[in-house]
């Protein structure tokens, strides 16, 4: 077994908590609250990367470093 480490983003959407990890594409869950967010995304990934596994893909690696940061947009 081997563990992979991943920088992960729970956002509020709506009603709900959003949660993705930005290095595995296509891999996204809902939570009522942020920490059902973070379980979900972990039961997600967990089989997202055994998928991978069983058709010979590779894992995905998260490149260093990510940057989250605001940006501000004047519009007019």
């Amino acid at each position: 077994m081997s563990t992979y480490t991943f920088t992960i983003v729970i956002e509020p959407d709506e009603d709900v908590y959003h949660a993705y990890a930005p290095a595995v594409k296509g891999c996204h869950t809902f939570g009522k609250t942020i920490d059902e967010a973070r379980l979900n995304l972990a039961e997600a990934l967990e089989l997202h990367l055994e998928g991978l596994l069983e058709i010979g893909e590779p894992i995905p690696i998260e490149h260093s470093p990510l940057f989250i940061s605001q940006l501000s947009i004047p519009v007019v």
